[in-house]
């Protein structure tokens, strides 16, 4: 099947938006991450990158730079530029330190940096997620927000923001992020329209995506799993006896008295509502994430926490994907991915008319 182009890829993390940009059509010849376990698991999994993975802080790295690692003479566009820059200052979880609030994260200019690439390597198109806290109208978001709009139009490209469920795109995992999706204005290519859903269900008390075809559930995607007890899989320390009895998708407040526990153990709405937070195999799982406390889950229903292999079922990466590090680096490298699945559609939505727009399997088991 044809080839659609080069890819460059920036934070490019363990490469769950490369790895939809492939399954897409295109191909990844060159990507920029500074941590090392995640440059080393872009570097197993991908065969078309040109050159090792730029394994330094953006910052440091010339757009020259990229093109040369892509295999691109001086006068030639890269056909797609993607990337999910980190996004600590805007994330809900870091809303309760006063200088995220602010804006006072540095972590915020790289923001910065991929408009900067953007600009300088002008590729056709270009995919940038990010959390869709970056669109809340507070004083740290929506700064930082309207100046990313400001300079992608002043980069010469026209765009179209749009905050995506992953669970509504057959990803087993309620998972909401923002993808602004451009095309370059001289190209006269058309601005593309983000993927319609393929599934649809229940989230945050609303009915989301295409109710008739249900969100695939963690149940589904677990089902035949092979994975191996892990050593710290076990949920010790002050609470995690009480996980056991929690329902499959409850959390601490089954332990309220608001909720009639005869011996209540938290007050209401005390915690964060992943706290002691267990999958559910009838629904999607809710959104994992890449550095969770001991007690936050979401815990699988046999309680004790997720495994690798389970993980990459969740997010839709392929069972032979390996990820390279610890237990918690490659929890990491998971939790901040962007899923396969999604990207994948994400980025056929510039060639609607590819058969691989067409809706795939969950994951190639």
């Amino acid at each position: 099947m044809a080839m659609h182009g080069v890819a460059i890829s920036l934070f490019a993390g363990a490469g769950g938006l490369d790895e939809g940009a492939e399954q897409a059509g295109y191909q990844v010849r060159a990507a920029v991450e500074w941590d090392r376990d995640a440059a080393a698991t872009m570097e197993k999994n991908f065969d078309h990158l040109h050159s090792p993975v730029i394994n330094r802080s953006i910052v440091e790295v010339t757009t020259e730079e990229i093109l040369t690692a892509a295999g691109l003479a001086a006068s030639e566009r890269p056909d797609l530029l993607i990337g999910g820059p980190p996004c600590t200052p805007f994330s809900k979880s870091g809303f309760w330190l006063e200088w995220k609030r602010q804006g006072l994260d540095p972590t915020a200019s790289l923001l910065q940096e991929y408009t900067r690439v953007l600009r300088e390597a002008q590729p056709d198109r270009f995919v940038l997620e990010n959390v869709y806290a970056l669109t809340y109208n507070n004083t740290a978001s929506r700064p930082a927000y309207e100046r990313l709009l400001r300079e992608i139009d002043e980069a010469g490209y026209d765009a179209v923001p749009k905050v995506l469920n992953a669970a509504d795109y057959g990803v087993p995992q309620s998972r909401p992020r923002l993808f602004i999706l451009g095309v370059r204005r001289k190209s006269k290519l058309p601005l593309p329209e983000h993927p319609a859903a393929t599934h649809g269900g229940q989230w945050e008390r609303r009915a989301t995506g295409v109710v008739a075809r249900p969100h695939v559930t963690a149940g589904e995607a677990l089902l035949g799993v092979i994975s191996e007890p892990e050593p710290s899989e076990q949920v010790g320390g002050k609470y995690g006896h009480l996980l056991p009895d929690i329902p499959p998708g409850d959390n601490y407040l089954f332990y309220t008295e608001q909720r009639g526990h005869p011996n209540p153990q938290f007050r209401w709405r005390s915690k964060y509502w992943s706290f002691l937070l267990k999958l559910s195999p009838d629904r999607p799982s809710p959104t994992v994430q890449a550095q969770p406390g001991p007690y936050i889950g979401p815990f699988h229903w046999e309680n004790r926490r997720l495994r690798v292999n389970e993980l990459k079922r969740l997010f839709t990466f392929r069972d032979n994907f390996e990820f390279v590090g610890s237990r918690s680096s490659v929890q990491a490298q998971i939790g901040n991915c962007v899923p396969p699945r999604l990207a994948r559609q994400v980025v056929a939505a510039f060639h609607p008319d590819d058969p691989r727009n067409d809706d795939a399997p969950v994951a190639e088991h």
